[in-house]
């Protein structure tokens, strides 16, 4: 059958498949936002009330063996380890992107990847003039702080303003945080590591290569994977590279289709549906409790945090930087290439869109720990700066898609499932740019 001769549209539909799917998952994460956003208020009022100091203490304590370096404390295990799972959850989303959904499709991913490196590069060039002229030594290595998009918060957001974003949208959110996220470890793996042992790093690649091969063979044992996975992290975390990255390159190991090549759930979907209530209902809110507790020292300490070039930086970032770095790139991919913006969809909602990816919280809070050292004055300001413009970044998108409410509404109810026998809106079996 011969394709209809539309041209190739951005941002378009996709597959009633992959949408359902999409939707399951966003269900999913929007609980998990709501838990992360409860974290960090519950971690924001204990650290300014009277009994700041048992925060403080609390955060402090350390467990783990000494013998192996791992007498940590808790929040370095919320961050080194907990967040491990959570970027082990990211690379098997972000496999199964690319091996077996929509974005398979070059045309279909490229936009994505461009925005997600748009929203990543503009950020740093924002905050990087900004802190340009800066005597403060040590200042430009937050440049990365405000490149992050946290999908969890963000969709939070959109379940608080019961928005109809349109499914297109949807799906492209979700991509676009997976891959800003990869990026955002790769930054981790490649600038924030400042001293590298080679022989444990090595030595990583023995137990990832042992549960890369019971999982080709679909081995689904728990005491099994669970004990390599571990002591893959234990070596990520001795040689120098932040321990999440042992996350991503776990979640790349596994397969994603089924052995027998038939439909259903492969294993990277299996693990994906075991291990993501996990983290979006319990690693990342904690990290948040450990994370976002920031003693901000009533209005005159929170007027000297956010007039600091460090705070100043990672707010214009976040609201600026991402909306002009997620549209930009959007704009380009349709400047120089023959794709057209869905005639379903406006440049409002892409910037809608733009301005939810500057929600940037779970990763830019690491990344700030990383850059200035966790506790330190820097790392205090970057938390003012990144809490602030990320609750900025939220509510100029919830105004701008209260706007576009009306026009989501009859978008969704187009979309609606008409009393058709196969159950798939009619909408999905008409000829589209994709064919």
């Amino acid at each position: 059958m011969t394709k209809p001769p539309y041209p190739n549209r951005l941002l378009g539909r996709g597959s009633w498949t992959e949408t359902r799917r999409i939707a399951d998952i966003l269900r999913q994460e929007t609980v998990g936002g709501t838990l992360l956003i409860a974290g960090a208020v519950i971690a924001l009022v204990w650290a300014n009330s009277p009994w700041s100091g048992a925060y403080d203490a609390l955060r402090e304590v350390r467990i783990g063996p000494a013998a192996l370096h791992l007498d940590l404390s808790l929040a370095t295990w919320a961050a080194d380890g907990l967040l491990a799972i959570f970027f082990f959850v990211a690379g098997l989303e972000l496999k199964r992107e690319f091996v077996a959904g929509d974005l398979r499709d070059p045309r279909k991913a490229a936009l994505p990847i461009a925005a997600a490196v748009g929203g990543m590069v503009a950020p740093a060039i924002f905050y990087t003039a900004i802190n340009l002229g800066s005597e403060r030594e040590g200042v430009l290595a937050g440049w990365a702080i405000p490149s992050a998009t946290d999908i969890a918060f963000a969709l939070a957001v959109l379940a608080v303003v019961s928005t109809h974003l349109p499914a297109a949208l949807r799906i492209f959110l979700l991509t676009l945080a997976v891959v800003d996220d990869l990026l955002a470890i790769v930054v981790i793996a490649i600038f924030y590591t400042s001293e590298l042992s080679v022989v444990p790093l090595l030595l990583t690649l023995v137990p990832l290569a042992l549960f890369g091969f019971l999982v080709q063979k679909r081995v689904r044992h728990w005491w099994l994977l669970i004990p390599l996975a571990v002591v893959t992290w234990v070596l990520m975390h001795e040689s120098g590279v932040h321990a999440t990255v042992a996350g991503v390159l776990l979640a790349f190991t596994v397969p994603v289709r089924r052995r027998d090549g038939g439909e259903g759930k492969g294993l990277a979907e299996h693990f994906e549906h075991r291990i993501r209530p996990v983290s979006a209902g319990f690693a990342v809110p904690v990290f948040a409790f450990f994370s976002a507790g920031v003693t901000v020292g009533g209005l005159s300490g929170l007027g000297t945090a956010l007039s600091d070039s460090i705070a100043v930086g990672i707010m214009v970032g976040l609201v600026v930087g991402k909306a002009i770095g997620i549209c930009g790139a959007t704009w380009l991919v349709q400047r120089f290439t023959r794709a057209e913006l869905n005639p379903e969809l406006g440049w409002p909602d892409v910037l809608g869109l733009s301005l939810l990816g500057g929600i940037g919280f779970t990763v830019s809070l690491l990344i700030a720990e990383l850059a200035f050292g966790a506790g330190s004055e820097a790392d205090e300001v970057a938390k003012v700066g990144i809490l602030t413009g990320t609750l900025l970044a939220a509510l100029v998108a919830t105004v701008l898609l209260r706007l576009r409410n009306r026009r989501y509404r009859l978008i969704w109810e187009e979309e609606q499932i008409d009393a058709n026998r196969d159950d798939i809106p009619d909408v999905y079996q008409r000829p589209s740019a994709d064919g």
